[in-house]
């Protein structure tokens, strides 16, 4: 909601995606001073974005004519290089995959989930809301370890790990938002919800 925080290619603003403004690495420093390898890696694996090299040599291309600043010029450049791709605007992986490198969130999402286990007494419960595909990952991978009694190899005759559970799953499969919520607030619509407890 704050188009100068450099967030959403809704309105403008300079690249900045920073979550904590103390920090020095912003969305600015990433596309005009990353190799083209690393746009691309971090297009790939953050954004989930197929054309990921393709919108990463673009960047290249025009940061050697002039230094990308605004989150208008990054959204012009993508919807230049992908088309049109129906209902969602074609620079949303490009923006969600720079806001999770600048802010690292993939990496404070984990050591959440492992720091929040050991903060729990018996019985307490830990319940994530992830908004996209890679945060649901590691909430889901967690709370699968968590809850099996033996993480040896599929293979394995025998266990022989030791390993015991050590929380149950409340949410077999993620709670999903109601069509009457998501009419009301529409940032709601790709909300998963995943619930454990610890044992």
């Amino acid at each position: 909601n704050a188009p100068e925080r450099g967030f959403s290619f809704y309105g403008n603003g300079r690249l900045d995606m920073r979550m904590d403004r103390r920090q020095s690495l912003d969305a600015y420093h990433i596309l005009n001073t990353y190799p083209v390898s690393e746009l691309t890696r971090i297009l790939r694996e953050y954004g989930e974005e197929p054309r990921a090299r393709r919108i990463a040599l673009a960047i290249d291309s025009e940061r050697r004519r002039k230094k990308l600043e605004t989150t208008a010029e990054l959204a012009r450049l993508v919807s230049r290089v992908l088309g049109s791709r129906g209902r969602t605007h074609p620079a949303t992986k490009t923006f969600q995959a720079l806001r999770i490198a600048v802010n690292q969130e993939l990496d404070h999402l984990a050591r959440f989930l492992e720091d929040g286990y050991e903060l729990l007494l018996s019985q307490g419960r830990m319940v994530v809301i992830s908004f996209h595909s890679l945060e649901d990952r590691l909430v889901k991978s967690a709370f699968r370890k968590w809850s099996r009694s033996c993480i040896c190899p599929p293979k394995t005759l025998t266990c022989r790990c030791g390993w015991s559970a050590k929380a149950k799953l409340l949410t077999a499969k993620p709670l999903r938002p109601s069509d009457k919520e998501t009419a009301l607030n529409p940032r709601a619509r790709s909300a998963k919800l995943r619930a454990a407890e610890r044992l």
